[in-house]
């Protein structure tokens, strides 16, 4: 018997959902930050076993929208709820419940879907706290499964994985077993870009970081040529994403470059440019144009 099914994995921003997205696919395939917000866009993954296969759905974190690009996410995390045959609302060991989690509690209540709260970050909290943790959210919803994890350690994910396989349904493998994503060459480069931005530049950049990738073409020699627009929000930004005599800059494509040939498995030249968009998150013309529709 084979089975099938799709599982979304939602929560607040900076819980580690693309961290145990990558450490379940045991590749890197979303963009991970130690800033919040990072994930912008539902992204499928596809992991395949010998007798099953999940189709993943990492989502943006839900959280109080200030700007069109807030109500997207927010709007695109709650539109994976349906459809799907697992529900994972990850929370990190040190949560209390508040207002933020009871709004998306409340969301979950009418849906008949398996809930599973994924309590993460366990290595950074003692026993004592985690009990604490699932004393408080067993008693707000009644969860299908309480597993804690620490998906930067690799703690108890292969359980999860194993509950996982026992809840979704005998169906059929809809894709290849080396298909490993649906999401094209090019939405993965611009988050492989925007990652190194996101960890290399101050605070009040990232967020109002864009990329886009203007040409992908491939020489005569079989390497990957692409060019690129780092946009962002003020002339001031743009002057310390190139950094001084462009430093930042080079960093940002060095690293970039380095993540991108292990992802392609090919040679790759990258060449950035910077320009300014003012107040791009609030204008829906730009968020189209780049994607967010």
């Amino acid at each position: 018997m084979f089975k099938s099914g799709y599982v979304t994995i939602i929560g607040r921003p900076n819980v580690g959902k693309s961290t145990l997205l990558n450490e379940l696919m045991g590749e890197k395939l979303s963009i991970v930050s130690n800033k919040p917000q990072t994930t912008r866009n539902n992204i499928n993954t596809i992991l395949t076993g010998n007798d099953f296969q999940i189709i993943f759905i990492d989502t943006p974190g839900i959280h109080k929208p200030k700007q069109k690009l807030g109500e997207y996410m927010v709007k695109k995390s709650m539109d994976s709820l349906n459809s799907v045959d697992i529900i994972m609302l990850l929370i990190a060991g040190d949560t209390i419940l508040g207002g933020g989690d009871r709004f998306i509690l409340e969301k979950l209540k009418d849906l008949t879907t398996p809930k599973f709260l994924i309590i993460n970050k366990i290595d950074q909290i003692t026993p004592e706290r985690l009990a604490v943790t699932i004393d408080q959210y067993s008693k707000a919803y009644d969860f299908s499964e309480i597993i804690p994890i620490s998906a930067l350690k690799g703690k108890n994910t292969d359980i999860l994985l194993e509950t996982m396989v026992k809840y979704i349904h005998e169906g059929p493998k809809y894709y290849p077993d080396d298909m490993i994503t649906d999401s094209n060459e090019k939405f993965i480069i611009s988050e492989i870009i925007r990652e190194k931005g996101l960890n290399l530049l101050s605070d009040e950049i990232p967020h109002g970081l864009a990329v886009d990738i203007m040409s992908m073409k491939v020489n005569e020699n079989g390497n990957m040529m692409i060019e690129a627009t780092l946009f962002c929000e003020r002339d001031s930004h743009k002057g310390i994403i190139i950094g001084k005599d462009g430093s930042m800059l080079k960093k940002i494509t060095n690293y970039s470059q380095l993540d991108i040939k292990k992802f392609l498995n090919k040679g790759c030249r990258l060449k950035l440019w910077v320009k300014v968009k003012k107040d791009w998150r609030d204008s829906s013309s730009v968020l189209r144009g780049l994607g967010y529709k």
